[in-house]
């Protein structure tokens, strides 16, 4: 596998890279912030400004709305992001769009997919419930069909965005007596319709990213499923294979960026000849690389139109084990300045990469799906 830019490739990185130059400073001020798309308060102003330069949707088909360039675009779009300290770049278009995309109506398509390209529809996810656990499949929440519409009524957890969300990507019981993972619809919600009620969740960085839904009597016109009623767990399982992409969700940027601040934040400390920080600069440095092989490897599967399969359970793994190795290292290396100095975000870098290996499904289901049906090992 050749992992240098073609021609093409190597023009657009460096149009990229310019027009970086310009806009990251009007949107972080000029400085290296860390600035999750949850919490800054221009991520709109960030994501559409992406959009109107052309790089949201552009390996999305141009029937869609998108660009029609192959999918090693956004692995440069990451790369160059990390490396530019730009805000982080919209988690959930590519996972929650291509879904519409794919399962949508004509309808649906056009109401949805442009509109969520530019941010002016912003989505959380409906998925995880408080009494699931890892077993989705085990949801609670139901949707009643009532004539030309449904009444969910459930609770929904770990709901990422949901305060600052147009729109909910739910997922719902609409058939109590199928088989579990037959009776399960994907519902598209607009979050001010009455009897939705999301409560934020401290998480353990001292941040509310993150909520809890609760859904009464909300009603629901019949036609904001998507795809056939019943057809939730297959729609979920083909959201969940882009959102376990680290180019999709943007993790190769957050990636890039935070390695390259601790190296920055060691030379500004003098602790570079320290054999400790340079160890463990060296491993963090290590699992990134690795990291986005692995990407280049899974975009490469893509674009050639093949089906995923284990190097989602691979790269989820991955991930988490990178973004949790760059927060241990950037915490050892503030050492007491973490606690004594408020502009030092290293322990909120720390606790923030602890989630990182329960979203998008946890890595210890991940590791069982691997050994399942990655290597075929036996169950018991």
């Amino acid at each position: 596998m050749d992992y240098r830019d073609t021609p093409e490739e190597a023009e657009y990185r460096a149009r990229l890279r310019a027009w970086l130059a310009e806009i990251v400073p009007s949107v972080t001020g000029g400085g290296t912030q860390r600035a999750s798309i949850y919490r800054a308060a221009d991520s709109r102003l960030w994501h559409r400004a992406l959009y109107e330069a052309g790089y949201i949707g552009q390996s999305w088909p141009a029937e869609q709305g998108g660009g029609g360039l192959g999918p090693v675009y956004d692995y440069i779009l990451n790369d160059e992001c990390g490396a530019a300290g730009a805000p982080s770049l919209p988690s959930n278009v590519n996972y929650l769009g291509r879904s519409i995309a794919s399962f949508g109506t004509p309808e649906q398509r056009e109401r949805f997919l442009v509109p969520t390209m530019s941010g002016e529809i912003r989505w959380c996810q409906g998925f995880s419930e408080p009494s699931g656990g890892s077993d989705l499949a085990a949801l609670r929440t139901v949707a009643e069909l009532r004539g030309d519409h449904y009444v969910a009524n459930g609770q929904k957890l770990w709901t990422s965005g949901a305060h600052l969300a147009d729109w909910c990507f739910l997922l719902a019981r609409t058939d109590p007596k199928a088989p579990k993972h037959k009776g399960i619809s994907a519902l598209l919600v607009k979050m001010d319709t009455p009897g939705i009620e999301p409560r934020a969740v401290e998480t353990s960085d001292g941040g509310a990213h993150t909520s809890e839904c609760f859904f009464d009597d909300v009603v629901i016109p019949a036609d904001q499923v998507l795809g056939d009623p019943g057809d939730g767990w297959r729609i979920a399982m083909s959201a969940l294979a882009y959102e376990r992409g680290p180019a999709d969700n943007g993790v190769l940027s957050v990636a890039r960026r935070e390695v390259d601040e601790i190296q920055a934040a060691a030379v500004e400390r003098g602790r570079t000849d320290d054999p400790d920080v340079r160890r463990g600069i060296a491993d963090a440095h290590v699992a990134s690389e690795v990291l986005r092989l692995s990407a280049l490897r899974q975009l490469t599967l893509r674009a050639l139109d093949l089906p995923p399969g284990a190097e989602n359970q691979v790269n989820k793994i991955l991930w988490s084990r990178c973004l949790q190795r760059i927060g241990h290292v950037g915490l050892e290396l503030a050492d007491t300045d973490a606690f004594l100095h408020e502009a030092d975000d290293s322990v909120g870098r720390y606790f923030e990469s602890r989630h990182s290996s329960v979203y998008g499904g946890t890595v210890q289901i991940q590791r069982n799906l691997l050994a399942r049906r990655g290597m075929h090992l036996p169950t018991d």
